[in-house]
């Protein structure tokens, strides 16, 4: 008796990994945003390589180390000796946001660096978390004494005043929030210090990768990631929509007609709508 096994997509993979909240794999599925480039990935090793990091760490600390010293040792480890850290060289790289080659090179964007180092953080024990911060992914540790909050590039406590600074030009485009509990009508601090849920994490570090062939006018790879943001959003509809615009640029029309057609449903009253009926007409040639 023969037996058929349908080895899984990469996209399908990835739609097992996010179609729940809970127990949310946010290694495993970040890991696997590079089968795209690389099909044959074995995801499975990137895990095995980040536990034999966290093993080499727990291996340092003193039986009675509190949460202060396993911060300490995790910092001096994952910065100080495996030297991980930004890639200045090519920044908007794609290979900075695929964990796999983040733990090759040791290089990567604020996101890739803290999924890697909250997985290691969580593992031994810290109550970390990301921080889905305005143009620069942060990550927060809740200790006996109180909340810090890391650059992930640089593995720096970030003060008040740093991270007011951070946030100063932001604040600017979004104009004042009213409230009695704000000061001089800006949005306290601690607002956009919120953890980030693991679905928002993966969401960013695919709108980065979009971004990256965005620019380079490269589809079919932007195509892909907006296949998987809209398997991890189904109701983000500006996705639906870009991958509508992405579809008509490959010449695959009645697929961008279809995207395009549900975008201007679910968003009657959508500023861009009078340009996209225009380019629907364009499109089914009428």
């Amino acid at each position: 008796m023969s037996l058929n096994f349908s080895v899984p997509t990469p996209l399908s993979y990835f739609a097992s990994l996010v179609q729940s909240d809970t127990d949310f794999p946010v290694l495993e599925a970040a890991a696997s945003l590079a089968q795209d480039e690389e099909p044959t990935l074995d995801v499975q090793q990137v895990l095995d390589d980040v536990a034999r990091l966290l093993k080499r760490i727990k291996g340092r600390l003193p039986a009675d180390a509190d949460d202060l010293t396993r911060l300490a040792i995790l910092t001096q480890v994952f910065y100080k000796e495996m030297g991980f850290g930004v890639n200045a060289n090519d920044y908007y790289a794609p290979e900075n946001s695929y964990l796999h080659e983040v733990l090759r090179t040791r290089r990567g964007l604020p996101i890739s660096l803290a999924v890697l180092w909250l997985e290691l953080a969580q593992g031994l024990g810290l109550q970390a978390q990301g921080v889905s911060f305005p143009g620069h992914f942060l990550v927060k540790i809740t200790l006996q004494g109180g909340l810090v909050v890391l650059d992930p590039l640089t593995g720096d406590s970030l003060g008040i005043d740093n991270l007011s600074e951070r946030l100063g030009p932001y604040r600017e485009d979004m104009g004042p929030t009213t409230g009695a509990d704000l000061d001089e009508g800006e949005t306290p601090l601690g607002l956009y210090l919120q953890p980030c849920p693991p679905r928002d994490l993966l969401a960013r570090m695919l709108r980065n990768l979009k971004e990256v062939f965005r620019s380079q006018e490269d589809w079919p790879r932007m195509l892909s990631v907006l296949d998987r943001l809209i398997v991890l959003l189904p109701e983000a509809w500006s996705e639906r929509r870009d991958r509508g615009l992405v579809l008509a640029e490959l010449g695959r029309n009645t697929e961008a007609l279809q995207d395009l057609q549900v975008y201007l449903q679910a968003e009657p009253q959508a500023p861009d709508q009078a340009a996209l009926r225009h380019r629907i007409d364009e499109l089914s040639g009428t």
